[in-house]
């Protein structure tokens, strides 16, 4: 299983779900994407992206399950859309809203802004973790380091990906994932339809109390949700769920 990160965010976002999954047995690879954690001096590129997930899928032996959080959800739609023969089920989680969205340019404006303070914004998002995430969340996500002059230009890449157009062209069971209160579920409907369109299987979870770092707001619940994806690989022609599943 390969574990795509959020913005600003790096590999260590994943510590509760990587333990679980080796615990299950499973072989898991967190990916850095580039201008984030280990890789934090790379220029953030989509087509990077690509080539870091399919090295990860790759050290798997070329086929994996594939789950992403936010920006890792549309790095990972993006891949399995490119790369169908090489991923098994996709888990794509805070990501209903098209990073194609008008409102890409307000955040891009507030991102740059944001980035040419003194600090970077270090302070704000120290406070935003704080007080959004709790206390081993917010460890695990300050682990690997936050990337905070990454988002404006990551803005201006991501928008060259459209999930909504990309979803049919996947080949394996879709998992959609949102935290009840997550601001990225306006197009949830459409994202639903899209992932429909590729006849696969598809199952749209939403967790209930979470938010938009849905991994992090409810570890256990995502994690159980995860291997509930993984049980989809070893049910050949499995029909499509019901469209919606809310989890207590």
């Amino acid at each position: 299983m390969v574990l795509v990160h959020g913005v600003r965010t790096s590999r260590t976002m994943w510590r509760a779900q990587e333990e679980v999954l080796r615990a299950a047995g499973h072989r898991v690879v967190a990916v850095d994407l580039p201008g984030h954690g280990r890789r934090l001096d790379e220029p953030f590129t989509v087509d990077r992206c690509l080539e870091v997930v399919d090295e990860a899928v790759e050290s798997l032996g070329g086929t994996a399950a594939l789950v992403g959080l936010s920006l890792g959800g549309y790095v990972s739609v993006a891949y399995a859309a490119r790369r169908p023969d090489r991923v098994a089920v996709l888990v794509a989680a805070g990501c209903c809203t098209s990073p194609t969205t008008p409102l890409r340019g307000v955040w891009g404006r507030l991102a740059r802004w944001i980035e040419s303070w003194e600090d970077s914004g270090e302070r704000l998002n120290a406070e935003l973790v704080r007080r959004t995430l709790d206390v081993q969340a917010a460890h695990d996500v300050a682990a690997g380091g936050f990337a905070l002059t990454v988002v404006s230009g990551m803005l201006e890449e991501i928008g060259t990906v459209d999930p909504i157009a990309l979803l049919p062209r996947v080949r394996c069971p879709i998992h959609l994932v949102n935290g009840r209160f997550d601001h990225f579920r306006t197009q949830e409907r459409a994202f639903v339809r899209a992932a429909r369109a590729s006849g696969r299987p598809v199952r749209l979870v939403v967790v209930p109390g979470a938010k938009h770092l849905v991994a992090l707001d409810a570890p256990v619940t995502f994690s159980r949700v995860v291997l509930e994806a993984l049980e989809d690989v070893q049910v050949p022609g499995a029909e499509a769920s019901p469209p919606e599943r809310r989890l207590s």
